[in-house]
């Protein structure tokens, strides 16, 4: 174990799934790379793994919709982090709507929000997409716990790590 890895197995937390569309393709993926990363402007980064289709998509995308997940929404975490885009229509399998600037909205997500994309910056093997906030609200019962990454532990990834 690194001395890196003593460190991250410490921590739990919340996961959210993003979601893209460009060009008419949509896509999706569960994230546990995700922050607030300035005050003023205020300003929210999303890392998506390189290899996934949700990140190719988002490449194209000018906007990005960030969903945070209630505790007992295990079947979608798994839908979004443990399907590949590649092969499964994710979104013939939730309830959503046409969100701000043409984004796909999760109707059961606890909160959400919209922001446009102002930059990307390469991480090594995930592109950071920085989220400048244009829309959010809350979906039904907004104060349930949230889904961290200790609930997806046998979340197998739809697409491989490595």
């Amino acid at each position: 174990m690194s001395v890196a890895d003593a460190f991250v197995d410490r921590l739990d937390p919340e996961l959210c799934v993003v979601t893209a569309e460009a060009d008419g393709e949509r896509a999706g993926c569960l994230v546990g790379f995700a922050s607030q990363c300035s005050i003023r402007p205020v300003r929210y980064v999303v890392w998506l793994s390189n290899l996934n289709r949700t990140c190719r998509v988002a490449a194209r995308a000018d906007h990005l919709a960030v969903h945070l997940l209630g505790h007992e929404q295990y079947a979608t975490a798994r839908l979004f982090g443990g399907e590949c885009g590649d092969h499964v229509d994710k979104f013939a399998r939730v309830r959503w709507t046409r969100g701000p600037a043409g984004t796909v909205l999760l109707d059961e997500a606890r909160a959400w929000l919209v922001g446009r994309v102002t930059e990307r910056v390469d991480g090594g093997d995930h592109i950071g997409f920085l989220l400048a906030p244009e829309a959010s609200g809350t979906g039904p019962d907004a104060t349930r716990p949230p889904f961290r990454l200790a609930d997806a532990d046998d979340i197998e990834a739809g697409h491989p790590v490595d």
